[in-house]
């Protein structure tokens, strides 16, 4: 097999989807490497150490999508690398498909066979996602405290406070990794933080795990829309794997708020939990809607590149050598993770919630492989 490491073209996104650690896995499994020319450069990986590895460097990336029986990427792909794609190809990748009909109309018309990291499901848990929710969740507070400063639009309050002034607010909407990595931040810097989530049992968890540091609150409207009011910092940190995330802020509600705070919606990717969000980028991150702040940068992690290079691969490769050495089709009739995280295949689609967010039809992985 051929496998292409592309190099991203999403704005200051520096992750790169394979390590020169990572192509030499690859290798060994008898399959042949190609990396775009300075596709590992932002995460500090130079083409040299690819070269050393056993990697080809190629300059043309038309050439490396042509010649790939299986890309590897880190993001999804963009309306200028649709045409790359080739029946039949593999593609391994965050996808995020249900908040692109779009990306999905065209992986489905030309028979791309993807599998998406953010679907790879081991006994109810997102190996692949995790890595990167942990950065973002952890992100999603430092950006929080910064945009609140007046410098950049915000309120004009310090998170930890000061003695004798009062503690910024933050509120944490859902406590999954996301959310729990957020609330570690959020506590450790001193504010005055509260979680809100659906699950009992998470709840429990969390409060034993943070103690009176961390107040909890069930995610109800009602809860919702009160934390609303006094928070200076919103993070949204709800998931639905594979699926559309659900508006738990709409516009109605910013005027609850106070002018000036900030809304950090890590769940853009998903297409937000707020109504008001649309995806932003590191050079351009915020905008206001009814005086509150909105951060909302699709690829939070791509600003720690190394760091989040590390983190990604480090899960990723275990599956990726499972598909160059088994083929496609043998990985997925041996793993169930990957029948998980198997998205479109041959112009059928494979994952429920995508077909959930636009009323489509799908068909399990095992029966498509079947035909």
């Amino acid at each position: 097999m051929t496998i292409g490491c592309p190099k991203e073209i999403k704005k200051h996104e520096y992750r790169v989807g394979m390590t020169p650690s990572d192509a030499a896995e690859y290798i060994k499994t008898g399959s042949r490497v190609l990396i775009e020319k300075n596709a590992g450069s932002g995460a500090g990986f130079e083409d040299e150490e690819y070269i050393d590895a056993g990697a080809e460097i190629i300059e043309d990336k038309k050439l490396l999508f042509d010649s790939s029986d299986m890309i590897v990427k880190v993001k999804e792909p963009l309306p200028e690398e649709y045409s790359l794609f080739h029946k039949d190809q593999i593609l391994f990748t965050y996808l995020h498909l249900a908040a692109s009909r779009d990306l999905t109309g065209v992986l489905l018309e030309a028979g791309v066979n993807s599998v998406a990291y953010e679907t790879i499901e081991v006994n109810r848990k997102l190996p692949c996602l995790a890595p990167m929710s942990e950065i973002a969740g952890r992100l999603s507070v430092q950006e929080g405290a910064k945009y609140l400063e007046k410098t950049f639009g915000g309120r004009g309050i310090l998170l930890s406070g000061v003695p004798g002034v009062e503690r910024g607010r933050v509120a944490i909407l859902g406590g999954g990794v996301v959310g729990a990595n957020a609330a570690r931040i959020a506590v450790g810097m001193g504010a005055d933080t509260t979680l809100l989530d659906i699950s009992g049992e998470r709840l429990a968890y969390l409060d034993d795990v943070f103690g009176s540091g961390l107040k909890t609150l069930y995610s109800t409207r009602a809860n919702i829309r009160k934390v609303l009011g006094e928070s200076d910092v919103v993070i949204g940190a709800v998931l639905r794997p594979g699926a559309k995330a659900p508006w738990l802020i709409r516009r109605e509600d910013l005027k609850l708020m106070k002018k000036g705070a900030v809304i950090v919606d890590v769940a853009v990717d998903q297409g937000g939990c707020a109504e008001t969000t649309h995806p932003t980028t590191h050079d351009d991150p915020v905008f206001e809607v009814d005086g509150i702040v909105h951060y909302c940068v699709a690829n939070m992690p791509g600003s720690v590149a190394l760091t989040a290079t590390m983190a990604l691969t480090s899960t990723t490769l275990k599956y990726g050598l499972m598909i160059a050495s088994k083929g496609l089709e043998g990985a997925l009739a041996e793993s169930l993770p990957l029948q998980k995280g198997l998205n479109t295949y041959k112009g059928e689609l494979a994952c429920e919630g995508v077909a959930e967010a636009f009323d489509m039809n799908y068909k399990p992985a095992l029966d498509l492989i079947k035909l």
